[in-house]
């Protein structure tokens, strides 16, 4: 009974063994643009009956570029707009989706955590977890000047999930859904006696939203 167990055993170990080398690990870089939506939290604050100004309200775009090393592991620069974030639109054909005047902008370094079913070459599918900080650049104009112009960056983090689905060595599309959020320092009760680099503790800003994509990936063979 013992040797038929280690039989079994020494089987299994040489089919994972030929099912790796059968498929080849391979270290590549990706390019993403992608086209999604932005939802939840401060995305919220504007329910309109009018469905051209929620899509435009809710539109994002950008692209990201990142190395995936030949096992599990990546790294990923995202930057994404969403153009009309704080603004009322006010009805059809006035969507400019170069006007960045109201506006959240996000910058982030992610880790990458991928498993590629099928392999890293040719077709397959790689689901992923995904986390990482950066910058959120937020901005807002009255156009009456009815008060100054505001413009933030914050230091904010993020993270999701998402899965490439390729259809060949080069070419893929990716299904994304992350989660952002802005960091601040709390206020001190007695900022001016205390030291404010060193007193203040770490904590979650109120501003925080979610953001859902769909892009066309380009794989390039390290």
């Amino acid at each position: 009974m013992k040797s038929g167990v280690t039989y079994l055993l020494r089987a299994g170990l040489m089919v994972l063994f030929l099912g790796a080398a059968a498929t080849p690990a391979r270290a590549d870089w990706l390019l993403t643009p992608y086209l999604g939506v932005v939802f939840g939290g401060a995305s919220n604050q504007f329910v309109l009956n009018d469905l051209d100004d929620q899509f435009e309200q809710r539109v994002s775009f950008g692209g990201s570029f990142g190395y995936m090393s030949k096992g599990i592991f990546g790294v990923e620069v995202d930057y994404s707009v969403a153009p009309n974030f704080f603004q009322f639109t006010g009805g059809t054909n006035n969507f400019d989706i170069l006007n960045l005047d109201s506006s959240v902008q996000t910058l982030m370094a992610n880790v990458i955590l991928a498993i590629p079913i099928g392999g890293s070459t040719g077709g397959g599918f790689r689901p992923y977890v995904t986390a990482g900080a950066g910058t959120i650049r937020t901005q807002l104009r009255s156009a009456s000047d009815l008060f100054d112009d505001i413009t933030s960056n914050d230091t904010g983090y993020n993270f999701g999930a998402g899965a490439n689905m390729f259809f060949g060595d080069h070419f893929g599309l990716r299904a994304d859904v992350r989660y952002f959020r802005e960091l601040e320092s709390l206020d001190d009760e007695d900022p001016i006696t205390d030291n404010p680099f060193f007193d203040q503790e770490l904590a979650t800003d109120v501003f925080n939203f979610w953001r859902g994509t769909i892009g066309i990936t380009f794989r390039f063979g390290g």
